[in-house]
């Protein structure tokens, strides 16, 4: 992966490495979801429907290296763009860390375990469908609980 300086995660995202940026994500796997746009207010609704290339039971992309050859579409989280997602939930790493917050208490760079984004109830191993499997994505809207672990104080 790369070296990673200590405590990188505090640093603003424009001066984090390649490795460091990657580093960065949760696993949380909310993003791989698929959402929908009301044409009329631009509303997004949320689902359970995941890309299919992800693991639904560990929220982790079974071909992370190679998904833009299976799925073209899907999105390159970058610097220029973690700011203009307003779908990424609260509690994602890239999102607070845009906004000068902290990470969230239970990622697992603060607790040593990538099992704590799901525990913390941020991750969605477990609770998603594949979109290979789930029918009519309209069937499949949900409102996720953003587990942020906030202590911004």
């Amino acid at each position: 992966m790369g070296t990673l300086r200590d405590r990188f995660w505090e640093r603003p995202l424009d001066e984090l490495t390649t490795p460091e940026w990657e580093a960065l994500c949760d696993g949380c796997g909310r993003c791989c979801l698929h959402k929908l746009e009301d044409e009329d207010t631009g509303e997004l609704a949320e689902t359970n429907v995941a890309c299919r290339l992800l693991d639904c039971s560990t929220a982790r992309c079974r071909d992370y290296a190679n998904r833009k050859t299976f799925v073209p579409d899907c999105l390159r989280l970058t610097r220029s763009l973690v700011g203009k997602l307003p779908w990424l939930p609260d509690s994602c790493a890239y999102r607070r860390r845009a906004e000068g917050r902290p990470l969230p208490r239970w990622h697992y760079l603060l607790t040593g375990s990538r099992e704590d984004v799901h525990l913390a109830g941020a991750g969605v191993a477990g609770r998603v469908i594949s979109e290979t499997h789930a029918g009519p994505i309209e069937h499949h809207i949900v409102e996720w609980t953003d587990a942020s672990g906030e202590s911004d104080g």
